[in-house]
């Protein structure tokens, strides 16, 4: 009886961590960055990193050339000066602006305060061609999530060819540290998240809202944020839905994908007549267009 007992709270303990998870993990590492990289990942149409330009004037942090077997992970917002965001006519409700403007300045602190002295100290100690192996493992470990998510868009050539690139990743390029599946058979990918798979299912983004500690989303791209990280393979790390291993691991992410990108969320200060007005126009336009895509 005691066995069966231990048994059943294991059960509750494992569905205690998908409902309560999300939200904790979210408050907690998606501090780690202003500019949010729920959708950090390869070029669809190369299956590589790509750095695009960041906005504005030159900046100090700009990091050297990638070594020849490390892909740096892209800049998911590209231009975020907000010209080109308000130029194609993209807008979304902001009715809590007070709420969201507010948290914006808290993940601003945590910015400076937080994350960029640590990445500073992890990018001195660490060589740019070992962080673009850890940046290849944990773009194959997100595998599922395309998978899953471009099945469900209907389109399962795509879907194929991810778990494809996820095989072959994970053997000959050795667990996914290197992305042999683009580099050496060709194998190209397409990126895909719950929140665009429920965008082409007609689901409205709702209206804007930036979460204490999460950064930029909305309702439609929380609830698929939540989705998402329950198809990741580092989530079940811990029978407990918040653990030191989780916590590691989903940091590293965050600092190892930052220390490509120091010197951006910079840019768009600098840039930006009001960098708030200028990040929300430039998420709305993103996740427009990955919906569109």
């Amino acid at each position: 009886m005691s066995r069966w007992n231990a048994g059943r709270d294991r059960r509750r303990s494992g569905a205690r961590g998908l409902t309560l998870g999300p939200v904790v993990l979210a408050a907690f590492f998606l501090c780690l960055s202003p500019l949010h990289t729920w959708a950090d990942g390869p070029d669809p149409d190369t299956g590589t990193e790509v750095n695009a330009p960041a906005a504005g004037k030159q900046v100090e942090e700009t990091g050297s050339s990638p070594a020849a077997t490390a892909e740096k992970p892209s800049d998911q917002y590209g231009d975020v000066t907000g010209q080109e965001a308000e130029g194609v006519g993209t807008r979304i409700a902001d009715p809590i602006e007070p709420w969201n403007r507010a948290m914006y300045h808290v993940n601003d602190k945590l910015y400076f305060w937080l994350l960029k002295p640590t990445t500073k100290a992890y990018k001195y100690a660490v060589p740019e061609g070992f962080r673009g192996l850890i940046g290849n493992f944990y773009q194959n470990i997100k595998a599922p999530v395309r998978i899953v998510n471009n099945f469900l868009q209907g389109k399962p050539h795509y879907a194929a060819l991810e778990l494809a690139r996820f095989l072959v990743n994970s053997t000959v390029g050795v667990g996914g540290l290197r992305e042999c599946a683009t580099q050496c058979f060709g194998i190209t990918g397409r990126e895909a998240d719950f929140g665009q798979t429920l965008g082409k299912y007609g689901v409205g983004t709702g209206f804007y809202i930036v979460w204490p500690l999460l950064g930029p989303s909305s309702p439609r791209d929380t609830v698929g944020w939540a989705a998402d990280l329950a198809l990741t393979p580092t989530f079940y790390v811990s029978s407990q839905w918040f653990s030191p291993e989780t916590v590691g691991l989903y940091a590293l992410d965050k600092v190892n994908y930052t220390s490509f990108h120091l010197g951006d969320y910079e840019a768009l200060k600098a840039a930006a007549i009001d960098p708030y007005v200028a990040m929300r126009d430039a998420y709305v336009q993103y996740r427009k267009k990955a919906v569109e895509q």
